[in-house]
């Protein structure tokens, strides 16, 4: 009873300050969405780290704010704003160099597209790295017409450098002891655990990416700022650069400020040009993609586990459930209108478990006659690559991370930190294998057996869904399965990719497979409808999570990672690969 009453004051409340928010909420709406489009309008879209990949749910966040600018919004708006003669031009702010390489690539052909119809794009930032790197951030910027730098900016353009702390010495101080082990030597995930350094596999598997994501860096620049690639990779070995000497090096246009910028923009355009952001241009002129045939857009971001997903959006990551994911194909499949469905991953695996749910129903939807086509985001790894396996087609974007066909699982003991603080742990089982799960206890000799066979027989699964969908032999997935994680660039060349490209090629590809010409529109709907801020928030207070403490966002990507690795009997993850 006297949890009821708790939950029902706490829905009260929430339901109140919700209603007072939006009677706020509704003048700055109006005055975020309108009057309409200019008739002369210059698109402004801010990028300061990473685009969530999906459009946010309307409601309570929206009004909070309004200027935050989904992937899928800026691709959406730029395609329609390409055709639109109201606008004649984009400024890109860019901020941190935060953003993902495969977003960025995403962007840019948004961009390309937008200035191949007559359109102009310039790109300003205070400053590409502030004493820090600042590559992605420039590469990004290489795609517009003109380039802008604050006087006392900075263009960062220094390579690219893959960094992994190791906490070894640190377990051994405390007295803590992994037991993991993986299927095989690239799959790294919990190296951070085991390792005091990086291994020879892990090198050169990061070795490699590097040069995939560095080759492509200098073909994107060497064409945006028409320089020959082996100037650019001069210039990448030459930097940072200051200011002056960046204008002198042509990697940028002008020295100036955001509203100089602007200013000229707007005087290139004429006719009295004004500016219009992004999001309000797609809120007033409205969404691609809404007339045809009916295809259904299913998301899957975040780290893969069992239940019920939690987009993260109220207070921290989302988790990728796989019942969510099972019911949104569910639903697709029981609509007799939809076509195909376009699976949109954005995830670096986690639960076997969960995967295989979900790969189930990409299974089923395609029995079912729909036709399954994947749109990989800035990561689709292990249990992302899983679940992408038996798609009709495969789509990733040059720099996205995949692959990663491995499983690591394992446990950490705690007994030698028990006894450093005065501590201990007793038991009583029923069986041998009772504590084979046991933080305090190790691995028997039988139990040790039985958990490697888990493994080889989880990898095994692993391998044959990939040789079924890609129609390989089990040799050609060892090949390249191992754990090894591949650009997109590099998986296509591996037969894991069929092509490359974002939301439009993923389009492109759903078009043709159920014969919809390519200059007639389809109908793309998010399958299930996303829920409200409100229904969001009651969830959490109503307690809809088994874990008391979800609703606090994580401290740091590195004690995610940590706490998945410790705490979950087996991964399909792929290793936290860091790039600057």
């Amino acid at each position: 009873m006297r949890r009821f009453v708790v939950g029902l004051l706490a829905v009260i409340g929430a339901v109140t300050l919700l209603g007072m928010l939006s009677t706020v909420g509704v003048v700055i709406w109006a005055k975020f969405h309108g009057p309409g489009v200019p008739a002369a309008a210059i698109l402004t879209l801010d990028v300061d780290g990473n685009l969530s990949d999906a459009p946010r749910n309307d409601g309570l966040l929206a009004l909070l704010q309004p200027h935050q600018t989904s992937l899928r919004d800026a691709v959406d708006a730029l395609d329609k704003a390409g055709r639109d003669p109201r606008v004649k031009g984009l400024l890109l702010h860019i901020g941190g160099n935060d953003i993902g390489f495969a977003q960025a690539q995403e962007l840019r052909d948004a961009i390309g597209a937008f200035r191949t119809k007559g359109k102009v794009a310039f790109a300003y930032s205070d400053s590409f790295g502030e004493f820090a790197p600042g590559t992605r951030a420039y590469y990004l910027a290489s795609a517009c017409d003109e380039i802008w730098l604050q006087p006392l900016g900075m263009v960062g353009l220094v390579g690219l450098r893959a960094e992994e702390p190791f906490f070894r010495g640190t377990l051994d101080k405390l007295g803590l002891v992994p037991r993991f082990d993986q299927r095989e030597q690239y799959k790294t995930a919990a190296n951070a655990l085991t390792q005091t350094k990086m291994t020879d596999a892990e090198r050169e598997q990061l070795q490699s990416l590097l040069g995939s994501l560095l080759d492509q860096i200098v073909a994107g620049i060497a064409d945006g700022r028409k320089l020959a690639p082996d100037r650019v990779r001069d210039l990448i070995a030459g930097g940072p650069y200051l200011a002056k000497d960046a204008l002198a090096d042509h990697l940028i246009d002008h020295l100036g400020y955001a509203g100089e910028a602007l200013d000229a923009l707007k005087a290139r355009a004429g006719m009295g040009a004004k500016a219009i952001h992004l999001a309000r241009y797609l809120a007033s002129a409205g969404r691609l993609h809404t007339s045809g045939p009916l295809v259904a857009l299913i998301y899957a971001d975040g780290l893969m586990a069992r239940g019920r997903s939690d987009d993260g959006a109220l207070f921290g990551n989302g988790v990728m459930g796989s019942d969510s994911i099972v019911h949104a194909f569910r639903l697709a499949v029981q609509d007799k209108n939809v076509r195909a469905i376009i699976l949109r991953i954005d995830s670096p695996g986690g639960s076997a478990v969960a995967a295989e749910s979900i790969w189930n129903a990409v299974k089923q939807a395609r029995a079912a006659g729909k036709k399954v086509i994947v749109s990989m985001g800035g990561v689709a790894g292990s249990g992302g690559y899983y679940i992408a396996a038996d798609a009709d087609k495969i789509v990733a974007e040059p720099g996205t991370l995949t692959g990663s066909i491995g499983v690591v699982a394992g446990k950490i003991l705690v007994g030698g930190l028990l006894d450093k603080i005065g501590a201990g742990a007793d038991a009583v089982q029923t069986s041998d294998n009772a504590a084979l799960f046991s933080s305090v206890e190790d691995f028997s000799p039988r139990g040790y057996q039985q958990f490697e066979a888990a493994l080889d027989s989880t990898y095994a699964g692993f391998k044959a869904r990939v040789a079924e969908g890609r129609h390989m032999t089990d040799a050609e997935v060892e090949a390249v399965a191992k754990g090894r994680v591949w650009t997109g660039a590099q998986a296509k060349d591996q037969n894991l990719v069929d092509s490359l490209g974002g939301y439009d090629t993923a389009i492109a590809l759903a078009k043709a497979e159920i014969g919809v010409p390519a200059s007639s529109d389809i109908t793309l709907r998010t399958y299930p409808r996303p829920e409200s801020s409100l229904s969001l928030l009651l969830n959490r207070l109503l307690g809809d999570h088994e874990d008391p403490l979800a609703i606090l966002p994580s401290l740091s990507d590195v004690m995610h990672e940590l706490a998945t690795l410790a705490f979950q009997p087996g991964m399909l993850v792929m290793p936290p690969i860091e790039i600057r």
